[in-house]
């Protein structure tokens, strides 16, 4: 009889322990699941979200796009016709400078799902309707182009200036409305330089 009841606490107090075990082991199991998914979840999410961006981000690439472009054709154009070896140098700077941006612009344009200008379209006829302010029209490139020597120097400054002034002006906008940072960055780099040259400029030009 003693044993009897031995064996049945026996068996009660193994029943329980394998009980107590297998509600241990599922709730370590959920409670580690649960928090992992999550945050796979999560990472997942974060890696795969675009950059937050807003419609002056697009406006300020889709304009300082061409803008741009037009830049690096009248910069192209020193070279063997530039008296000045210091307008030169000043040209293939610019191009050093503005042809990288075009591209990231551009990268952010496709990433962005939107529109990006073409290189040669022509967007001097309604540049300041699209609010492409500083951009030279059809009779400007042609003066400039046929333009050698001291009087290249010349109008390439002249124009430069004022381009740059445009520039300096769109990004300004963008510093102070858009909302993608890298987009606001490069505006902020935009401003510095294109300030700098323009000062360097009126400087070749005699002015103060």
């Amino acid at each position: 009889m003693i044993i009897t009841r031995t064996r049945a606490v026996l068996v009660a107090l193994t029943a329980t322990a394998a009980l107590a075990l297998t509600a241990c082991g599922s709730g370590d199991d959920t409670a580690h699941a649960t928090p992992h998914s999550g945050a796979h979840a999560t990472a997942s999410a974060s890696a795969t979200t675009p950059g937050a961006h807003n419609a002056q981000d697009v406006t300020f690439a889709q304009r300082m796009i061409p803008h741009h472009q037009q830049a690096l054709e009248m910069a192209e154009l020193a070279a063997g016709r530039a008296a000045s070896a210091r307008v030169e140098a000043l040209a293939a700077r610019i191009e050093k400078a503005q042809d990288p941006e075009i591209k990231t612009m551009s990268g952010w344009l496709k990433a962005w799902g939107e529109d990006v200008p073409m290189a040669g379209m022509d967007h001097s006829g309604h540049a300041g309707e699209t609010g492409m302010t500083g951009m030279m029209d059809d009779k400007d490139m042609s003066a400039l182009k046929k333009a050698q020597g001291k009087d290249f120097d010349t109008m390439f400054l002249t124009m430069m200036v004022e381009h740059h002034q445009g520039a300096v002006e769109m990004a300004t906008t963008e510093r102070s409305k858009g909302e993608y940072a890298p987009a606001t960055g490069m505006a902020g780099d935009i401003v510095t330089a294109q300030n700098a040259e323009i000062k360097e400029m009126n400087k070749l030009l005699g002015k103060s």
